[in-house]
């Protein structure tokens, strides 16, 4: 090989890696440079911090998703975990007055609805699809029956210091945006710098290799969807802080489609065995900035779930293209 092909192949080389290690990014910015072609005021601090606001919610279940793609799995009860822990939330907030023991409700609850999942997965062996499907279905039928139909509304006692939470800011900036980058922080860490996230791409990548090197996979897998639920359970307190009225037949509707398109554009493969926290954080923001682009664009909203499958479809697309080189 002369020195003129040597170049041009460590070149191509070079280009290969940075769209396979980088395309998260690649795409964000991209996406950025749209929206600010199509509005010079969208990189302003109120919008960028609106689309955090905007997709925070999401975002943290999206960060339970995330593990969960990545051990080979999936989660449909994701918006019906969060209508069923928030109507109850405000339930008994409205009883005991209480913030505190709301919130450790709702992390609780949501960890139980997770424990369930997971027990079901391992001990029942079951697949996590009819699984979760089952949630799903099982956890929106509870909250409506307990709805009646009706909303969960905050009581007029506990509304002013229930919403601050959820709309209040520190030093200009949003909680929720300040909430969302800590739980990416913790969730990075336990993936990048911890056994038990190690176990998870071992898990996602090959379970039987991962059992012939003493991995217990059903107990990895437990924990994930108890960690899910817990973040499911938090997204439910923030949702019920952020809206203060809770329709049980709506309320977290879509949530597992955000949270997947999030993980699927974000990077992390759909099969398990790859993926990183950062690009399910720039998933939200990039699912956020699409709908934000499609509302400037003057796009029907109904749409917007056509928007979410397209992506999920691209992305896998894209992942397989990946693979097969």
């Amino acid at each position: 090989m002369n020195t003129k092909s040597a170049k041009t192949f460590d070149m191509k080389q070079t280009w290969q890696n940075i769209t396979t290690n980088y395309s998260h990014w690649l795409s964000f910015v991209f996406l950025m440079l749209i929206a600010v072609v199509i509005n010079p005021s969208f990189l302003s601090f109120t919008n960028l911090t609106n689309q955090f606001v905007q997709g925070a919610i999401t975002g943290i279940c999206a960060m339970g998703m995330s593990l969960v793609i990545s051990a080979g799995m999936i989660d449909l009860s994701v918006g019906s975990s969060v209508a069923l822990i928030s109507g109850l939330g405000v339930l008994l907030l409205n009883k005991t007055e209480s913030i505190a023991l709301c919130l450790l409700f709702c992390l609780g609850f949501g960890l139980i609805l997770g424990l369930i999942n997971g027990v079901l997965v391992t001990k029942g062996n079951i697949a996590p699809f009819i699984v979760t499907l089952a949630s799903f279905s099982a956890y929106r039928s509870i909250i409506n029956q307990l709805g009646q139909g009706g909303p969960f509304t905050v009581s007029k006692t506990m509304y002013d210091g229930f919403r601050k939470i959820a709309a209040g800011r520190v030093m200009g900036i949003p909680n929720l945006m300040l909430i969302f980058i800590l739980i990416t922080v913790i969730t990075g860490i336990i993936m990048s710098k911890t056994k038990f996230g190690r176990y998870v791409y071992a898990v996602g990548s090959n379970q039987q290799a991962a059992r012939l090197t003493g991995i217990n996979v059903g107990r990895v897998k437990t924990l994930i969807y108890i960690y899910a639920g817990t973040l499911y359970g938090l997204a439910a307190f923030l949702l019920a802080s952020r809206l203060t009225s809770i329709q049980a037949a709506s309320a977290g509707d879509g949530y597992e489609m955000e949270a997947i398109a999030a993980v699927a554009i974000g990077g992390t493969s759909m099969d398990g065995g790859r993926g990183k926290i950062i690009g399910t954080f720039l998933g939200v923001l990039m699912l956020r900035i699409i709908q934000t682009v499609l509302v400037m664009a003057n796009v029907p909203p109904f749409l917007n779930g056509l928007v979410r499958g397209i992506t999920i479809i691209i992305a896998v697309l894209a992942q397989s293209r990946k693979k097969s080189k």
